[in-house]
């Protein structure tokens, strides 16, 4: 156990060391389905916590990583998660906030590093294909270094983006099913909810949205919904000191799903699980993981899940 005198504090090393042991867990454990759900990052916004990363979600078929948003840190999530980065074949994105985009160059440069030889398609809202683009550029002295110097195949012929502009079937391969579709979250559009139905399990994402009917349509029937959930009453305390509180708070409450509603939609969804992430606020020691969960019961009726990272959603 660290000494007082220690850099890091000891909320940082019983976090450290908890990511650890949930990762070796997750290593240790045989799958208990075909198709695999892992949280890699649960926390709503941009802003660095402690104990929660930016958003991401990681899907795992066959060997095959379907990787859902790219908040800062994903690829190390993906690591403490026991994914190999060089089984990355699919990144969806599900709108431009960069809490969901920071790291979606990175982590294609870095799964490539780190072995990645196969194609991988991305797909989501413009401007990806210009994101894509233009990372590769300002990378470029590095990856040339890289092919040249350590033998590497070149990245940028392996990476297939794909714009979306609306709602309907996305891709289908021996894995998955992929439908998406629009939800509202002003001023950001388009902005989108992604299914994927594979032969074992149907796994819908919401990313950022007010309650949406087209989300419920999409989840209908979903064995898991992975739902954003805001505790409105803390906003408060999340924006306080902050210059621009009282627009964040505005911008806050005018376009995310209350934890309750989130309820009402998984209950009309006619879901079998429901599980609460992208939390907003993350890490409000006045918001109890048991407020969390009886918010979401208050309309549904299922099974409720508090998501936390590098949890496996069975």
């Amino acid at each position: 156990m660290p000494s007082r005198g220690c850099l890091i504090s000891r909320r940082q090393f019983v976090a450290s060391v908890s990511q650890a042991a949930i990762a070796e867990r997750l290593r240790a454990q045989p799958a208990a389905h075909r198709t695999r759900l892992i949280l890699l990052g649960t926390a709503g916004g941009p802003r660095p916590r402690l104990t929660r990363a930016a958003p991401s979600q990681v899907i795992l078929v066959n060997g095959a990583a379907y990787v859902i948003d790219c908040g800062n840190g994903v690829a190390g999530q993906l690591v403490r998660a026991g994914v190999p980065l060089r089984s990355l074949r699919h990144i969806f994105i599900t709108h431009q906030h960069s809490d969901h985009t920071a790291d979606y160059g990175n982590l294609l440069l870095i799964a490539w590093t780190s072995g990645l030889q196969t194609r991988v398609d991305t797909w989501g809202p413009a401007p990806l294909e210009k994101m894509t683009r233009l990372f590769f550029e300002m990378n470029e002295s590095d990856i040339r270094t890289r092919v040249a110097d350590e033998g590497r195949v070149p990245l940028a012929p392996l990476v297939f983006s794909h714009e979306r502009r609306s709602g309907g079937a996305v891709m289908k391969d021996g894995n998955l099913t992929v439908t998406c579709a629009l939800v509202e979250h002003p001023p950001v559009a388009p902005a989108f909810a992604y299914r994927f139905d594979s032969a074992d399990r149907s796994i819908v994402i919401s990313g950022d949205t007010k309650p949406s009917e087209e989300l419920v349509r999409l989840a209908h029937g979903a064995d898991v919904l992975i739902h954003e959930a805001l505790f409105p009453s803390a906003v408060d305390r999340l924006v306080a000191m902050l210059p621009n509180s009282a627009a964040l708070k505005r911008s806050i409450l005018s376009h995310h799903t209350p934890v309750e509603e989130a309820g009402r939609i998984a209950q009309e969804a006619g879901v079998k699980t429901l599980v609460l992430s992208h939390l907003i606020p993350a890490e409000d020691p006045e918001v109890s993981d048991e407020m969390w969960l009886n918010a979401a019961r208050r309309y549904f009726k299922g099974r409720v899940v508090l998501g936390r990272d590098l949890l496996e959603v069975d």
